[in-house]
């Protein structure tokens, strides 16, 4: 972060400068138009150049704020651009995001606003907050929560991820699922005795979890996350937004709300426009 922010300073010190030396180029420039350069006038030109860019060094020295204001609507001009850019995606991308197939889901199938979540097994927020989502199906019949296996932590990360897509194909996906977000650690050893509790057939699980097909699965949701901005874990779709990072279960429900009043005035807007015409 440190560095990123020393990046921005001098990024930006240096763009100050470069504005200003434009023009005073394009000033000379007009001016060569109707006087020809001699060397002495080249001298005078290289003076001038010194000594604006001394000024622009003594003013940044003495109001550095100046740049941490730029900094700051860099930022938040990059922010806008980061959600303006996501919003399209949602809408673009509607199918990848809501109809894979190869995207378990559990709940109501005909929900009116879907959860979306981006998880790794090995993520300490994944295993504190998911747990909850179980909590908001039992008290939301209308709820339906599609998980997106994003194995970004390692190579157990990637392993659990096979194991629990696999397990889908045996129809013990959530099961498998919160078992492996309870596990303290993850490795092969841990993926067979789940497998031997929940009754899962562990050979047919192993070769299901070497089919490209749950792999190229795995490397959807990577291009899919990618596209959307997300790059880490949890991160949740809910509605018209992303939302980044754990949260609660109560602030998720909140969500859900504002999102279903908002479907409700765009329906009311919808007829209100029908009954014009």
């Amino acid at each position: 972060m440190k560095f990123k922010l020393a990046y921005r300073f001098t990024f930006l010190t240096v763009l100050i400068t470069a504005i200003l030396l434009s023009g005073l180029s394009q000033a000379w420039a007009q001016t060569s138009k109707t006087t020809k350069i001699s060397a002495k006038n080249t001298t005078v030109r290289d003076k001038e150049r010194r000594s604006i860019e001394l000024i622009i060094r003594e003013y940044l020295l003495a109001n550095p704020s100046v740049i941490r204001e730029a900094i700051q609507a860099l930022q938040l001009k990059e922010e806008k651009e980061k959600q303006q850019r996501a919003a399209e995606s949602l809408k673009t991308l509607k199918r990848d995001i809501y109809l894979d197939p190869d995207s378990p889901s559990v709940g109501n199938a005909k929900a009116d606003v879907p959860i979306v979540v981006f998880f790794d097994y090995n993520c300490g927020h994944c295993k504190n907050t998911l747990p909850a989502l179980q909590g908001l199906l039992s008290q939301d019949p209308s709820l339906q929560i599609i998980y997106k296996e994003f194995p970004i932590l390692g190579q157990t990360s990637q392993l659990a991820s096979l194991a629990a897509l696999a397990a889908k194909r045996q129809g013990k996906y959530s099961e498998f699922h919160n078992a492996l977000l309870a596990a303290s650690e993850i490795d092969t050893s841990v993926i067979k005795g789940i497998s031997d509790s929940l009754k899962i057939n562990y050979t047919t699980l192993q070769k299901d979890m070497s089919d490209p097909k749950l792999n190229e699965a795995l490397n959807r949701n990577l291009r899919l996350a990618s596209t959307l901005g997300i790059n880490g874990t949890p991160a949740y779709i809910v509605g018209d937004q992303i939302i980044p990072g754990a949260i609660d279960s109560e602030s998720l429900k909140r969500i859900i709300e504002a999102q279903r009043d908002n479907l409700v005035k765009a329906k009311s807007v919808g007829k209100n426009l029908g009954a014009l015409k």
